[in-house]
C-alpha cells in the first residue's frame, strides 16, 4: 500500500464522510473500523495505520485496489442519470429508468450517491427478503438496524428519511427483487410521498415484468405503474464516442487500439474496462521481456 493509494482513501473518505450528517455517524457505518482511525485518515497521521486496515476502510467506502487509476467519464448516459438523479432529489420526484446490462447504471448511481449529500444507492439481488432489504437499506445510510423486527425496521427507515432533507434512493437492479420485497416501493412512496425522492433502475426486464404483471393483474403492479407516473425512462445506450472516450481518459492514446476495443465491445462498458485492462497488462509484459533481453 503506497502512499499515491492512501492518498485515494482519505480522498474517497473525506467524501463519504461529507455524507452523512456527522463524522461519528459516518464512522458507525463501517464495520471494524474506529473513529480515531478515520480521524487519523483524514490528518494525515498514517504511521501507525495498518496495510489490512486501508484497505479494509477502502473496500467499505467504494475504493478499489484493482480500479485505483481508472477515470470516470460522463457519458451521454451518465450525464442523463446525473439530471434525473438531481430532479429527483430537488423535488422528492419518483422515476422508474431502464438501461442494457453494462452500460454505466450502476457506476453513474455510486458516483452520484458518492458526490452528493442524503443520497443513497442500493444494489439489489435476488436472495434479499423484507427483513434483509430493510437492513441492507439502512446500511446505505449508515445506520444499524438494532434488532428490530420488519415492521420496526420500516418505521425506523421511514423516520430517518423524513428528517433528512431532500432524501434520495436509487434501487438499483430492482428487477431482482421478488413481488414481497418490491411491494416495499409502495410502502415507502406512500409514507414518503413529497419527502424523499425514489428510482428504480433496472435493465429493460423490469418494464417487461411490471406490464406482463399488469396484463395479468397481480397485486401490486398497478400501484407501482401509478407511482412511477406510468412511464419508464430508457437509456440510449453507450456511444462510439462515448467509448473513445473512455479510452482516451484511461490511457489509450492509439486511436486504432481505441477503435478495435470499440468494435468489440458491443457497448458494454464492463468489456470496453477489461479490453483497457488487457491492453495495460500486455504491454507491462512486453517491456518486461525486452527488459530481460536487454540485461
Amino acid at each position: 500500500m503506497n502512499d499515491f493509494q492512501k492518498k485515494q482513501i482519505q480522498e474517497a473518505l473525506n467524501a463519504y464522510c461529507e455524507k452523512f450528517p456527522s463524522q461519528a455517524k459516518a464512522v458507525n457505518s463501517l464495520v471494524n473500523v474506529g473513529e480515531a482511525t478515520i480521524i487519523n485518515i483524514r490528518k494525515d497521521k498514517w504511521q501507525n495505520i495498518s496495510d489490512e486496515m486501508w484497505r479494509n476502510v477502502g473496500k467499505q467506502i467504494g475504493w478499489s485496489e484493482n480500479k485505483q487509476g481508472w477515470q470516470i467519464v460522463r457519458t451521454s448516459d451518465f450525464k442523463k442519470l446525473e439530471l434525473v438523479f438531481a430532479d429527483a432529489q430537488k423535488y422528492a420526484n419518483v422515476y422508474a429508468i431502464t438501461g442494457s446490462a453494462g452500460s454505466g447504471k450502476s457506476a453513474s448511481a455510486k458516483y452520484y450517491a458518492s458526490e452528493n449529500k442524503n443520497a443513497f444507492h442500493l444494489s439489489c439481488a435476488e436472495y434479499f427478503n423484507r427483513k434483509m432489504f430493510l437492513a441492507k437499506l439502512l446500511e446505505v445510510m449508515g445506520k444499524d438496524n438494532l434488532g428490530y423486527n420488519v415492521s420496526e425496521m420500516m418505521d425506523y427507515v421511514v423516520g430517518i428519511l423524513r428528517k433528512m432533507e431532500n432524501p434520495i434512493i436509487i434501487l438499483d437492479e430492482a428487477d431482482k427483487l421478488n413481488d414481497q420485497v418490491l411491494y416495499f416501493f409502495i410502502t415507502l412512496y406512500n409514507q414518503l410521498e413529497g419527502k424523499c425522492a425514489i428510482v428504480l433502475m433496472a435493465t429493460e426486464f423490469l418494464e417487461k415484468r411490471i406490464k406482463r404483471g399488469l396484463k395479468l393483474n397481480k397485486k401490486g403492479y398497478a400501484e407501482i405503474y401509478s407511482r412511477i407516473g406510468r412511464k419508464f425512462l430508457t437509456l440510449g445506450g453507450t456511444t462510439k464516442g462515448d467509448i473513445l472516450a473512455i479510452c482516451e481518459a484511461n490511457g489509450i492514446t492509439d486511436k486504432d487500439k481505441a477503435q478495435e476495443i470499440y468494435n468489440d465491445c458491443e457497448g458494454d462498458l464492463r468489456r470496453v474496462e477489461r479490453n483497457i485492462h488487457k491492453y495495460f497488462v500486455l504491454q507491462e509484459q512486453n517491456n518486461a521481456q525486452k527488459t530481460l533481453k536487454v540485461a
